[in-house]
């Protein structure tokens, strides 16, 4: 049996995996064939208020409006044109460059802007009295431990803008490394048991991390199966785990015996620890994803007992599991299908209001069971969408792309609840209050983490003051 062929079947597909993270974490990764990079020492720059990050992305474009940014002007107004109403003012011309206006014909065949009403009720939560959304009222009883920013904007009107939201980078520019890659760079790994960076959840546009940073930088896939949670984590045969045992020896020893014949090559040692640590890793993860020791309570704390809410809440109890034992990024994607799931260009009612019964109640979970393990102080969750939804009506009963002004929220790890930043104008249409480009949220998580976003400069990747971004300093 071939060397490789034999280490397959042990088992070790996985130790490749492991290997990335253990050449990260000892300097040894290079970036691309360009050159190499500055490597940082895996310790924050200065005192961290964040440990790790929990990332919730809801893919297709959450309605600002229907959630976290209520506008009541829009029900007011339903049905008139923008410019038939005081607010004429926010279709400018020079602001609707490159935006898609939707219109409809009206009854004399004209065609004209429709101003389609809110689907939803709202109302003030908690002690601070934040609006939010009849949709959210699970997450609206923890919102004085929110940070609500009204005054999000991006570039790409398309779900491109997944990729954006993540890298700040356009899909027509060459493509740079998520935030969770810069965090997985940035910092050394709490626990040489478990990946550095996690993914839960589906996507499609791009789904590296990377990039240019390597192979060692991507987040792992990790998918709530006990008998299958990660790809190659477990043996090709029928093997029992004293099998494996004898084969991991075998292999260490042929690795030792390589390592004598090659004692210069610098990054053979990080190899053998590869598969170490893939051989810990089959025990490590499906423990992390094995609910038994949760109790009943705590399960229902997240929706495991309810159908419509148990898979979303299965993967955040796995995420608050993956937090509390060290793994630094843990990014969880909702919303299936190419452009995502909360894509609405028509039964906007109906299916954002599915959707959040899907999502609300375990977010909700989350937040609560972080607070009372004491968790959430160290730990960043971040509720986030690449884009918003416009003001006025798409068809009968839906709305289009929206990315001049959207919500986003950020909780713990530092930032100051029971706040609202930003602010759209009264219908919804443009960030006219504190704007904040996509970038800005990745500095601002950066910074709690203990690192400065301008520090991680790459050479041969130069990069702009808009893709390092700005600390959201009102927030933190």
């Amino acid at each position: 049996m071939r060397r490789r062929h034999f280490l397959n079947r042990a088992g070790l597909g996985f130790g490749g995996l492991a290997l990335q993270s253990l050449l990260q974490r000892d300097g040894f990764a290079s970036a691309d064939t360009a050159g190499t990079f500055t490597h940082f020492d895996g310790k924050p720059q200065f005192a961290p208020k964040a440990k790790n990050v929990i990332w919730l992305f809801m893919r297709g474009g959450v309605s600002h409006m229907e959630s976290f940014d209520p506008k009541p002007m829009l029900t007011k107004y339903a049905g008139k044109s923008i410019g038939e109403t005081p607010y004429a003012h926010v279709q400018d011309p020079s602001r609707l460059k490159n935006v898609r206006v939707v219109v409809v014909n009206d009854a004399n065949g004209q065609q004209r802007n429709v101003i389609y009403p809110l689907q939803v009720g709202y109302k003030k939560y908690g002690q601070s009295g934040i609006e939010v959304s009849d949709w959210f009222p699970h997450i609206g009883s923890c919102v004085d431990d929110l940070s609500v920013i009204r005054s999000m904007w991006t570039t790409d009107d398309n779900h491109g803008a997944q990729v954006q939201f993540h890298s700040g980078k356009h899909r027509l520019d060459p493509p740079g490394p998520t935030i969770g890659a810069w965090v997985n760079y940035g910092l050394g790994s709490l626990n040489d048991n478990l990946p550095q960076f996690v993914s839960m959840g589906p996507r499609y546009f791009d789904k590296k991390d990377g990039h240019y940073l390597g192979p060692a930088y991507d987040s792992v896939k990790l998918k709530i199966d006990l008998e299958n949670p990660l790809e190659f984590a477990k043996p090709e045969g029928d093997l029992t785990r004293a099998e494996q045992k004898l084969g991991f020896g075998l292999v260490n020893r042929l690795n030792r015996l390589a390592k004598d014949q090659y004692p210069d090559d610098p990054a053979l040692e990080a190899r053998i620890k590869s598969y170490e640590l893939g051989y810990r890793m089959q025990t490590a993860v499906p423990d992390v994803i094995n609910f038994d020791t949760e109790s009943e309570a705590t399960k229902k704390l997240y929706g495991l007992d309810q159908k419509e809410t148990k898979p979303f809440g299965e993967q955040l109890l796995a995420a608050r599991r993956l937090a509390e034992r060290g793994v630094r990024f843990i990014q969880i994607m909702h919303g299936d299908g190419a452009a995502g799931a909360w894509d609405q260009h028509s039964k906007l009612k109906a299916m954002h209001s599915k959707l959040a019964g899907q999502v609300d109640k375990p977010i909700a979970g989350l937040l609560k069971d972080l607070k009372q393990r004491g968790q959430l102080d160290e730990t960043l969750v971040v509720f986030a969408t690449e884009f918003g939804r416009t003001p006025g009506t798409q068809g009968s009963d839906g709305r289009d792309h929206h990315p001049f002004g959207f919500s986003v929220w950020m909780a713990g790890g530092g930032i100051k609840g029971g706040t609202v930043h930003g602010a759209t104008d009264e219908l919804g249409f443009h960030a006219v209050e504190n704007p904040h480009y996509v970038t800005d949220v990745h500095a601002t998580i950066l910074h709690q983490l203990g690192l400065h976003s301008h520090h991680f400069e790459v050479p041969g990747h130069k990069r702009l003051d808009i893709d390092f971004g700005s600390v959201i300093k009102e927030i933190v």
